[in-house]
Order: structure tokens, then C-alpha cells, then sequence
């Protein structure tokens, strides 16, 4: 149930809560090269980026078992993820004032479980996180709402009462049909492309000084 007067900030992780695309994109690129393929950034785009494993890799490595695919690519990417790498900038003080102000934390992904783990210890954030959600083990994953929809749940808290942040086309989705308030982050998206996915605003991180109006609303 759903207490009023509880707030809350709900982050994606990849792109979100750090600059990983460029990681992703280089494991990509070599799966890519391995089978005499080129990856592009529109493919990366297009297919890629925010899109669930098992999703894009039967329509790029037709054939394959897109589990196995699925699973060698995120071992690679975790091995290229080294401990002490940064968040995004700006994150480690929003959070600290999300622990002032009594806000709730989340994080919600469609990254497997491992690797969501293995990024928040990372950038050394998971101790700060109260909850994490993993798309695979909801229901339905993004882009539909349900991940989101499940965070506030579990929080309880009311969707207007929550502001959430995204960096892909289809997280944004499942953001904005969340009913929470959607904010899209710059990382590898340009303003337009977030807007038409829902974002209500966008900023390229969290020392953005649009942050401050936006985090106003749980004032209100």
C-alpha cells in the first residue's frame, strides 16, 4: 500500500547511474568482428541500446543461441568493468540528499541480476540503494512498466510521488507509463530522441543545474 508523503528516486543503471555504453559498445563490436560484421552506432541505436539480450541477438546473430550469446557478452562486459570506476557525475551528492531528505531508493534495470550487482559495487553504490529490481524477474520488462510499477510497490509509494531516471528509448517508455514523473539523462541519446519516448525533461547528469527544479516537485 502506498503511504502518502513517501517519496522516491528511481534510477535505470546503464548510461544512468554510469557511462557504460561505451563498454558495451566495444564487446559488441568485437562479437560483431568475430563473425565478419561491422557494428555501427546506428545499429547500436537501433537494435542495441536499451533493448533486452534476448530481444536483439536473434536478429543480429540469427542461428545462434541467444542465451549463450546473451551470457558470453555479459561476462565480457563485466570483465571490462573494473572496481573504482565512477558513477555518474553528480550521483554520490543526489544521493546524499536523498538520505537528508528521507526520499526512497531504487534501482531498476533490465541487466541481468549479476551484472546489476557487479556495476552498483562498481562505482560503489549498492549499499545505497534499498531495492533492486531486475526486468527478467518481473512480470514483463521494460519498455513496459511493470519494473517501475513493481519499485513503487515495494516502496510504497504513489507514482506522482516518484521521479525517475532513464537514458534509453525504451526505458524511458516503461518510465513514462509508470506514471512517475520521467526525467531522460543525456548520455547517449540526444534531448529529442528522450522527449519522444516520454521524457517530461532531460539533463546530461545529476550537476546539471536543471536538477534543482526538477527535485522541487517532491517538495511540493
Amino acid at each position: 500500500m502506498a503511504i502518502a508523503g513517501s517519496k522516491a528516486l528511481l534510477f535505470d543503471l546503464d548510461g544512468t547511474l554510469l557511462l557504460s555504453d561505451p563498454l558495451h559498445y566495444q564487446v559488441f563490436a568485437e562479437m560483431f568482428a568475430e563473425r565478419g560484421k561491422t557494428l555501427t552506432q546506428q545499429i547500436y541505436e537501433t537494435q542495441i541500446h536499451g533493448n533486452h539480450n534476448l530481444d536483439s541477438f536473434p536478429k543480429l546473430f540469427p542461428g545462434e543461441d541467444p542465451q549463450a550469446l546473451s551470457d558470453e557478452k555479459e561476462a565480457r562486459f563485466r570483465d571490462s568493468l573494473g572496481h573504482g570506476t565512477a558513477p555518474m557525475p553528480g550521483a554520490e551528492a543526489l544521493l546524499d540528499r536523498a538520505d537528508r531528505e528521507g526520499w526512497r531508493l531504487a534501482v531498476v534495470t533490465n541487466a541481468p541480476r549479476e551484472n546489476g550487482e557487479y556495476m552498483l559495487e562498481a562505482i560503489g553504490l549498492r549499499k545505497r540503494f534499498e531495492l533492486l529490481i531486475i526486468g527478467d524477474e518481473c512480470a514483463r520488462a521494460k519498455p513496459d512498466p511493470e519494473p517501475y510499477l513493481l519499485a513503487m510497490r515495494e516502496l510504497g509509494v504513489r507514482p506522482q510521488d516518484c521521479i525517475l531516471f532513464e537514458d534509453s528509448p525504451s526505458g524511458m517508455r516503461a518510465a513514462a507509463r509508470s506514471g512517475g514523473y520521467a526525467v531522460g539523462i543525456r548520455s547517449g541519446l540526444p534531448e529529442d530522441r528522450l522527449r519522444e519516448a516520454g521524457a517530461k525533461i532531460t539533463i546530461a547528469d545529476y550537476e546539471d543545474p536543471a536538477l534543482e527544479g526538477i527535485l522541487a516537485r517532491l517538495s511540493a
